[in-house]
């Protein structure tokens, strides 16, 4: 069953609507030829506009908190990978923020599906915590084992198409679940990653690739059915993030209220 927001965190969604957050998990590329080391960024941003870099886990009396969860699973084999996580400073096209970076080493064909659970973040635009359960898909080889695996996470997009082989043109379908469940109806922002990210500089390139021809072009709003599936048309080649809004269980943190949102990126290509 879906939940309902309340409506101060809906009234925040709806401000900052056209300026949307996503919790970024990057790799230049998501289907490889062969094995190789990634070096993965993981980067709270607004990813069409850049206009803003986040510090992760941002509290409220401006500490920081640390990752909760990040692994991988490959064939059915699960592999934590915090302790690969090494603190970095991210500059967005306006100012920096802290994230972090990850080598992992994706030698093994097929599918390696990355989860992250950050800690909540708090806006004080908003004056309530965000947490967005992120995923992302890498295939090496071609070979497709495991991605659509469901892996329980408290806030969910299990993709219904393979989220690395897609032509730009063609469609991306998923299911929005909240502790394994569908959530009917799931509220879903779009996002198309606007900037070119230097993955040796820690940074994005100021020129963005696209110009939106009016503010509700920048975060595209669409909607799950009575089942919690979506589909959505990829115009355009490149990275697109799917953010289901408020999905998970859980709605307060420290006393303030939470969003906790069920986030998957997946990759378009040219058709050439």
């Amino acid at each position: 069953m879906k939940k309902i927001l309340t409506s101060s965190v809906v009234a925040g969604l709806l401000a900052s609507s056209a300026f949307a957050h996503f919790q970024m998990l990057y790799t230049p590329e998501s289907a490889l030829e062969k094995g190789t080391n990634l070096n993965l960024k993981l980067v709270f941003t607004h990813p069409f506009a850049d206009e803003h870099t986040m510090d992760m886990g941002l509290q409220e009396d401006k500490s920081r908190a640390n990752v909760v969860d990040f692994y991988v699973v490959h064939k059915e084999k699960k592999t934590d990978l915090k302790d690969k996580l090494k603190e970095i400073k991210f500059k967005g096209s306006h100012n920096e923020g802290i994230g972090y970076e990850a080598a992992y080493q994706a030698r093994g064909m097929g599918d390696h599906v990355f989860a992250l659970t950050p800690a909540p973040y708090f806006e004080a635009n908003e004056g309530s915590y965000i947490q967005q359960i992120t995923k992302a898909v890498v295939n090496v080889a071609g070979l497709p084992t495991n991605w659509d695996a469901e892996l329980g996470l408290k806030a969910e997009i299990v993709p219904l198409t393979k989220p690395y082989s897609i032509w730009a043109g063609s469609t991306f379908t998923g299911i929005v679940k909240s502790e394994g469940k569908p959530v009917p109806f799931a509220e879903i922002e779009v996002e198309y990653l606007n900037h070119d990210i230097d993955v040796k500089k820690n940074m994005t390139n100021k020129t963005a690739n696209v110009e939106a021809p009016q503010d509700s072009f920048v975060t595209l709003g669409i909607k799950a059915d009575a089942n919690g599936v979506f589909t959505f048309g990829i115009p355009k080649a490149g990275w697109w993030g799917f953010a289901a809004l408020g999905v998970g269980p859980d709605n307060e943190y420290k006393g303030k209220e939470l969003s906790q949102d069920a986030v998957i990126w997946v990759q378009a290509k040219d058709m050439k």
